[in-house]
């Protein structure tokens, strides 16, 4: 059987979590960003996706 080529999500933090709410700075610790500039590359998921929409304004997004 042939396996399927999971895509990825490229996410990169760009705003700081400083003020933040705290939902939103554990919605960045849960993609593993804590940091400024920090580059994760994820499972494009419905789950990611979502975390994502919810702090789009701390992170860009390459597909």
């Amino acid at each position: 059987m042939a396996e399927k080529k999971k895509s990825t999500v490229r996410v990169t933090q760009v705003g700081s979590p400083i003020r933040r709410r705290k939902d939103q700075r554990a919605t960045l610790v849960g993609l593993g960003l804590n940091k400024m500039h920090k580059t994760r590359e994820l499972e494009d998921t419905p789950a990611v996706r979502g975390m994502i929409d919810k702090i789009s304004h701390l992170v860009r997004v390459e597909d």
